[in-house]
């Protein structure tokens, strides 16, 4: 398959079902985009990050929710799914230059709520906001910049 490397921005959107495969059909498409448009570099980090928001989605709404993905033109990789769940969740209710979010203390018995930490961990920025009149709900998002890698060559 041929990749295209463009400077110029792109946006490709997904309609995702309430449905438990939401995730995997997410990753699956995102895996085709990046491939396509030759960002394969930020693959891993991009398909953890979005399966993570889009399981949240799923699992804290009971509506459809949507995924969008949009190049920035700059290398830049910005990822947003919309659900019908209005309630914002930390860290996304606040800018994400502020202090670190710091997850409640695990009582052995939590089987969730760290995702939204790897997103805070991994993603260069990310929000959140509601969404007003019409959809209602809200869009939670992230952006990834290019991986940067350092060479250390021995003298």
């Amino acid at each position: 398959m041929a990749t295209v490397s463009s400077s110029e921005p792109w946006a490709y959107a997904l309609h995702l079902p309430h449905d438990p495969r939401a995730a995997r059909v997410a990753r699956m498409t995102l895996r085709a985009v990046l491939a396509g448009r030759g960002m394969s570099e930020m693959l891993d980090t991009a398909e953890l990050l979005t399966s993570e928001v889009v399981t949240n989605s799923y699992r804290h709404s009971d509506g459809p929710a949507s995924l969008r993905m949009r190049s920035t033109g700059e290398g830049r990789l910005r990822i947003s799914v919309w659900d019908t769940n209005p309630l914002i969740p930390a860290p996304f209710d606040k800018p994400s230059k502020l202090l670190p979010f710091l997850p409640e203390p695990e009582t052995g018995q939590s089987t969730g709520g760290r995702g939204l930490l790897l997103v805070q961990l991994c993603a260069d920025d990310w929000g959140g906001f509601h969404v007003g009149a019409g959809l209602g709900g809200k869009l939670l998002w992230f952006e990834l910049g290019p991986p940067h890698v350092e060479f250390a060559f021995a003298a």
